[in-house]
């Protein structure tokens, strides 16, 4: 299970239909950004900010979850907000799910976060740079 919190005026949560069984496994979630990314603030512009994508959730490489979230967090997330693995010992990202302090028993061997921020293609460029001067002669 996969849950986002989106400052605790929604929830997305992404599962499989079953509990995985012992033994090691694969997890992997996901999630292409429908926005342009951070970068379109230098053009003045927040279109490309607090866009929704797609998450998949996916177990040993079969896929147990897909589905949109229609918009994410702008620009900056909680200072009292952490990633943690294997522990919770402040907020649950969903009450439902499990009580703090909330110690893990199992064993994670290894943990991978990749980043790829969305990148402006010279047509962006453009594009925004147009935006920009239409409303700077506007005023």
């Amino acid at each position: 299970m996969f849950t986002y919190n989106l400052l605790n005026v929604e929830r997305s949560r992404w599962e499989g239909a079953e509990t995985l069984a012992p033994g090691k496994h694969r997890i992997v979630y996901d999630f292409k950004y429908d926005g342009l990314g951070a970068a379109t603030l230098a053009f003045n512009n927040v279109s490309g900010v607090g866009r929704g994508g797609t998450g998949t959730l996916s177990v040993d490489g079969k896929v147990v979850s897909a589905k949109k979230m229609e918009r994410t967090i702008p620009l900056a997330l909680p200072l009292d907000q952490t990633f943690n693995v294997g522990t919770s010992g402040s907020s649950p990202v969903d009450d439902r799910d499990y009580n703090v302090p909330f110690p893990f028993t199992g064993k994670i061997k290894k943990v991978t976060i990749e980043v790829d921020h969305p990148k402006l293609t010279p047509d962006d460029v453009k594009q925004l740079e147009a935006a920009s001067r239409a409303a700077h002669d506007a005023k």
